[in-house]
């Protein structure tokens, strides 16, 4: 099928939507739908949570991965089939292969969180670790598939993987039929083009607004440009999003159908995880929560009632610790300190008992007590605190200034 922006193009996808759907039942779930009280009043207006999280796999790859091979001929089904992935991708098409008694292999980084190698050996697939970053790992990949014959599953630039991922579009319009505007993350594209044809052939008035990493925004650019850019990519948390170059098929489509691509922070993504796990009470990746980040930077830009896909909920608990952590510190409830205290015995415990007044939760100590910067007489103190919100950080960093303590920062 061509994609082009003239033609029957919607009418076309539309129909591949509506069989995938067909294809899926009892293989995907129909996810939840949850309504944020929290993110309602930010937007002054009904916001919905659609809990791709909660999907078998732990994303809505699965949707995808189970069309396309599902539509594979059976002399290409008996080669089996091969893709690259640091996680969600890969357990999908571990998951699809498996359901439907195709052999499949997956290449993964060597450095791929060990519970996402071990969930896709789980659900079936020959997992072979190769490479420090993905685009060594995808080479990989390409090159079995031209030595051995198994047919490559690309995680986004094909028809059957965006008309898999449109499911999520339908049922939104089924449990939410009154939605005006749709929040979605952006990698490659083939979540939000396939939301964006269903949807918007159906419903053209719902706004459909991307979101991606700052520090991975392909989309931007290639959108200004006309046609997809390659950009060099910056660590980002966000790794589901990381994608250095939108697809070509799932480029067309959001450049026709997608209303608005926006960009969030790494700051605002750990905030919108925070908020997830504390207020939705659910654990959410950061390239899932990134709808939310978008909801939460600019909350008067979005039209009522909203719907944001959490797209997925595979984190690594080591990652998520982290990523915890940066949230409390960007929500101004995690406070660092430096501190300079005279060398004697009894200083830190008045340190202490200061803080305590002060009703901060001290998470951390470590001493200095071997810098050049340092007296003779002196320690550094470096404090990690549980604070109540921004206006306690400021609080506390007066009071103990006013009460004779140098804070170095």
């Amino acid at each position: 099928m061509s994609f082009g922006t003239s033609g029957p193009l919607h009418d076309l996808i539309l129909d591949d939507v509506r069989g995938a759907q067909k294809m899926l039942s009892g293989v995907a779930r129909t996810t939840a739908m949850e309504g944020s009280r929290h993110l309602s009043s930010l937007v002054g207006a009904p916001v919905h949570l659609k809990c791709e999280n909660l999907q078998r796999t732990g994303s809505f790859k699965l949707r995808g991965a189970y069309v396309r091979i599902s539509g594979l001929r059976p002399e290409e089904r008996a080669a089996g089939v091969v893709a690259a992935s640091a996680g969600n991708h890969a357990q999908g098409v571990a998951l699809a292969s498996s359901l439907l008694g195709v052999h499949s292999t997956v290449f993964m980084p060597m450095g791929a969180p060990l519970p996402k190698v071990a969930a896709t050996r789980h659900y079936g697939a020959e997992v072979i670790l190769h490479g420090t970053v993905v685009d060594e790992t995808l080479a990989a990949a390409e090159a079995y598939a031209a030595e051995t014959g198994a047919v490559f599953i690309h995680p986004f630039d094909h028809q059957d993987i965006i008309a898999g991922q449109g499911t999520v579009g339908l049922e939104i319009l089924e449990q939410c039929p009154e939605v005006r505007t749709i929040v979605v993350g952006i990698g490659g594209g083939g979540l939000a083009a396939g939301i964006a044809v269903a949807v918007k052939a159906l419903r053209p008035d719902v706004r459909i607004v991307g979101v991606q990493a700052a520090a991975a925004a392909a989309y931007p650019p290639s959108l200004a440009a006309g046609h997809p850019v390659a950009v060099d990519t910056a660590p980002t948390m966000a790794d589901g999003i990381k994608v250095g170059r939108p697809g070509d098929i799932p480029f067309a489509l959001v450049r026709e159908l997608v209303d608005e691509v926006r960009t969030v922070s790494e700051d605002e993504l750990s905030s919108a995880l925070l908020l997830c796990l504390e207020r939705a009470k659910l654990v959410v990746e950061p390239a899932g929560a990134s709808p939310v980040a978008a909801l939460l930077s600019d909350p008067g830009a979005f039209r009522g009632p909203v719907v944001a896909v959490l797209s997925g909920g595979n984190v690594d608990p080591l990652l998520m610790q982290r990523i915890l952590r940066h949230g409390m510190s960007a929500a101004g409830r995690y406070l660092s300190l430096r501190l300079r205290l005279t060398d004697r015995p009894g200083a830190l415990a008045s340190l202490l008992g200061e803080l305590s007044v002060l009703d901060a939760n001290v998470l951390d100590v470590s001493h200095v007590r071997t810098d050049p910067r340092l007296g003779l007489t002196e320690v550094e103190v470096e404090l990690h605190l549980e604070t109540k919100g921004p206006e306690h950080c400021a609080e506390l960093a007066s009071a103990l200034r006013e009460a004779g303590y140098t804070v170095v920062e």
